[in-house]
């Protein structure tokens, strides 16, 4: 059976004082490695400040460690490359456009970008990139208070002109210039609001967020591949439902992904249906938590699960049909829904591994219904292993999370009916194999026994005994061959 993944904590987990903080940073700040510190006097010693910024500080504050660490200087990438050569062989540029010299020394690696003064030009999220002479200028160009702090090194003096600290405590995203020109700026930064309300189960501060709803007609000037990455990290955070809310509620969703919204629909009046919309982020939630550990089925974060989960019912709007009596009903919703998955998820340029396994999951996640009302029979059971494929160990999940009925009768009837249809399974695969079903007979086999030569009348026999071996299991060599020979003669 499926086993859940511990629950996630709330969000009001963040909202911690900022004594709590400091004695958390500290231990960190004091355990930094030693290549570090021998950096930072290479760079004191010509001259030149260096301060650790943004992610690995706030991570710091919150008790967590970070592998990659991410320094801002007073050096030009020249200079910058030069201190990192003597440290260190290895070295890399591929940001020099930007300002950024990468180099690694043993397990520290380190990314170094100069102080930052950029311009934008209003009408692409395009910088041009020009370079700074200050540190407190560096952290005014950043997206969140929480990431405009920093630690000079080699001192470790703490430097937060925004008050990051403060809105770090109180579980709280907020830009540290306004937010209009924050987000006129960049406006992907509006989709990274909504990333770490996820990750870090923050709420966005109002001025923040009317910037974000007035302006979010502005991310569509942003590419695809980077709106994908953004939605793709949101996913795979603590707390999805705040994020996606925060998209939906902003308007971002609807300009990158318009089909979320759309399950707001319009209640009945007799309230025959559910919200849809509700019922899909508590879906989301569910079949995260029904994720496993890193040794288990599907290890969390499981982005294909998540994915399948926010699109699974994304058909209904289409489908959505008033009957007699006042009821409602959404036939072939899941057909539909898959089309509309795979259409969106090529827009926003999803490899086709990816899209193809969310499609497909999204296309099965009604499979199961009847299942409690009329006991399968063994060849239903392979038909739906076989359907899966690979995905089978994330539908088990997803149908699981799709219950969201209030009705505990109604919910514990269902969950024992996918217990049984689990334990089936696992029967059927101590008796036979069921996770990749072939006719006991191969296409070699079939064109000796019939003396027949490669053709479509080879791919209708093989098509035949993949039937036979559906419906009635393992066959043998002997009763495979017989069968073989009685549909050749009916069929001549």
């Amino acid at each position: 059976m499926t086993t859940p993944h511990p629950k996630r904590e709330g969000a009001s987990a963040a909202r911690v004082s900022i004594d709590v903080l400091r004695q958390r940073a500290v231990s960190l700040w004091a355990a930094l490695p030693a290549e570090v510190l021998e950096l930072a006097h290479l760079f004191d010693a010509q001259g030149h400040e260096l301060a650790l910024v943004g992610g690995p500080v706030r991570d710091a504050f919150l008790g967590r460690s970070s592998a990659d660490l991410d320094f801002t200087t007073s050096a030009r990438p020249d200079q910058t490359e030069a201190i990192l050569k003597s440290w260190t062989r290895a070295t890399w540029d591929m940001g020099r456009e930007f300002g950024t010299i990468g180099g690694r020394r043993g397990d520290v690696d380190v990314e170094i970008t100069t102080y930052r003064a950029d311009t934008y030009d209003g009408e692409t999220r395009k910088p041009v990139v020009a370079f700074g002479d200050s540190l407190a200028g560096d952290l005014a160009r950043r997206d969140f208070t929480v990431n405009s702090m920093a630690v000079r090194v080699p001192s470790l003096e703490f430097v937060d002109p925004h008050g990051g600290l403060e809105d770090l405590a109180g579980g709280l995203l907020r830009t540290p210039i306004d937010p209009a020109v924050s987000f006129g700026d960049d406006p992907l930064r509006m989709m990274r609001g909504a990333r770490f309300a996820s990750q870090l189960g923050f709420d966005i501060e109002p001025a923040t967020f009317a910037a974000m709803t007035a302006m979010a007609d502005r991310i569509a000037m942003v590419s695809a591949e980077r709106v994908r990455d953004e939605l793709c990290k949101l996913l795979r955070g603590a707390h999805p439902r705040e994020g996606l809310a925060a998209l939906v509620d902003s308007g971002l969703a609807a300009v990158v992904l318009p089909e979320l919204p759309a399950l707001k629909l319009e209640i009945d009046e007799h309230h025959h249906h559910k919200d849809v919309y509700e019922h899909t982020l508590t879906v989301v939630e569910q079949a995260i938590d029904l994720e496993t550990g890193a040794d288990g089925a599907v290890p969390a974060p499981d982005l294909i699960l998540r994915l399948a989960a926010l699109m699974h019912d994304i058909g209904k709007p289409a489908t959505r049909r008033l009957e007699a009596g006042g009821g409602v009903s959404f036939h072939h919703h899941e057909v539909v829904g898959a089309k509309l998955t795979a259409k969106r998820m090529k827009a926003l340029r999803f490899d086709k591994d990816t899209t193809k396994a969310v499609t497909h999951l999204v296309e099965l996640h009604l499979r199961f219904h009847g299942y409690g009302d009329a006991r399968w029979s063994d060849s239903a059971v392979r038909r739906y292993v076989t359907d899966a494929g690979a995905q089978l160990e994330r539908l088990h999940r997803l149908t699981r999370a799709d219950v969201t009925t209030r009705n505990r009768r109604k919910a514990d009837r269902l969950s024992f009916a996918y217990d049984d249809l689990e334990q089936r399974i696992a029967d059927l695969r101590e008796r036979e194999e069921v996770d990749s079903i072939r006719p006991d007979l191969d296409g070699t086999q079939i064109m000796e026994i019939l003396g027949i030569s490669p053709g479509r009348e080879v791919g209708q026999a093989y098509k035949h005994m993949l039937e036979l071996r559906m419906e009635h299991g393992p066959l043998g060599d002997e009763r495979a061959r017989d069968a073989l020979l009685t549909w050749w003669a009916e069929r001549s």
